[in-house]
This record gives C-alpha cells, structure tokens and sequence, in this order.
C-alpha cells in the first residue's frame, strides 16, 4: 500500500492522568485530557474499566476534541479506570490508564473514648483512628478546647501517616481532653473525634533499688 510521506500514524502529545474529585459536588465536571497527532485526522474514542464508552446513548459523558468530559460525575457510576484510545487509517494507539476517584470523609462513631492512664515521665500514644475516606488526609489535635491546637515540640509529635498524638515524658500539665481533628486535602471537609482524657496514674511510682558490689540482695 502506498502512502504519502506525509501521513503518519497517531502519536501522543497528551495522555489522560489520574483525577481525584470531591464527592459532594453534584455541579463539576469531570476532565480526562487526551491529544494526539497524526494524519490522516484522528478519531478518539475512551473505555471505562475495560468497556467502550456509548457516546451516543450516555447523555453525561462527551467528547471534546480528545478529552473526556463527565458532567455531574457520580462516585457510584463514574469512578473507575480510563484509556483513550486514539486512530486513524495507518493505526491505532491505546493511552496509559488513569483513574477517577472520588474523595470523601465520613463522621467519626458517636462514643465515648476511654480515659488514657499514664506515669509522669513515661511516654504515651494517643490512638486517631480516622473515619472512612479517600483522599489525603491531614491531621491536628485540639487540647482541651477547641481551638486550642497542640504545637508540636520536642515532647509532642501528631503523625500524618496515622493521625495518632505522640507526648513523651507526660507533665501534669499534659493532663486533660484530647480531640483528633481530620482534614481531608481535595474536599477541604473536617470532622472531630470524641475526646480522649489523659490522666496520670496514682497507684504507686517506679522504684529503683542501687546495691554497692559488695552488697547482694537475699
């Protein structure tokens, strides 16, 4: 078959990436760029978790130029893998996936946490436990009244990994109310944890016993 120097098969100038969209924004759109070149002209087309996209029956989804865009994206029906697909009469090329996600952050359980008992001078963790999610996550810890935000130092230290509060050797000015607070980055949502009391303990103190060599315990 003889072709023009001039035609060439598609090339990639733009594939599709991953895109993390609020859930409850019932008014955005949903935007999966995608650009070849090549000529002949190109068509696209795009499939979602392995199936072809209907164009002409899903009254959400079209096409401009070669992205994809979803109006009033829906996590139930919406969320999943996209590839675009990109032909023309000298051949065909199939994008890197990208996923759609959807993040979210739910309530905290309504119940009461359990008091937290440590010595002065020892360390102690206290336990986030953040709410059902997806998206990033950012977390602070309010002492006693909100918005009284722990700063952290050299004694106190809030992993973003798990939320939990770190305090090592505890003051009595460490005793009080503690409230995980989580942020959730793309929905900019918050929400609070029940309080976790620190309180010291009062059953005796740590003893150390220090015997000269000569000396032997019986």
């Amino acid at each position: 078959i003889f072709l023009p120097c001039e035609f060439h098969g598609p090339r990639w100038r733009l594939q599709p990436s991953d895109v993390t969209l609020p859930v409850d924004d019932p008014e955005q759109e949903a935007v999966l760029p995608c650009q070849a070149e090549g000529l002949p002209s190109l068509q696209y087309r795009w499939s979602v978790n392995g199936t072809p996209v209907d164009f002409s029956t899903d009254g959400r989804r079209r096409l401009s130029g070669g992205n994809l865009i979803i109006g009033h994206p829906d996590r139930t029906w919406d969320a999943g893998t996209y590839q675009c697909i990109a032909t023309n009469s000298v051949g065909t090329i199939l994008s890197s996936r990208a996923t759609l996600w959807f993040a979210y952050l739910e309530m905290f359980k309504s119940q009461t946490r359990s008091a937290v008992s440590v010595r002065e001078g020892q360390g102690v963790v206290l336990l986030c436990g953040p709410p059902s999610h997806s998206g990033e996550l950012t977390f602070t810890w309010v002492f006693n009244e909100y918005p009284n935000f722990i700063q952290q130092d050299s004694r106190r230290f809030v992993s973003q990994v798990t939320g939990n509060l770190y305090i090592a050797k505890v003051e009595p000015s460490d005793v009080g109310n503690y409230t995980c607070v989580v942020i959730n980055s793309v929905t900019k949502g918050k929400v609070l944890s029940s309080s976790t009391p620190l309180v010291l303990r009062t059953d005796g103190k740590i003893c150390s016993l220090l015997l000269s060599p000569s000396k032997s315990l019986l």
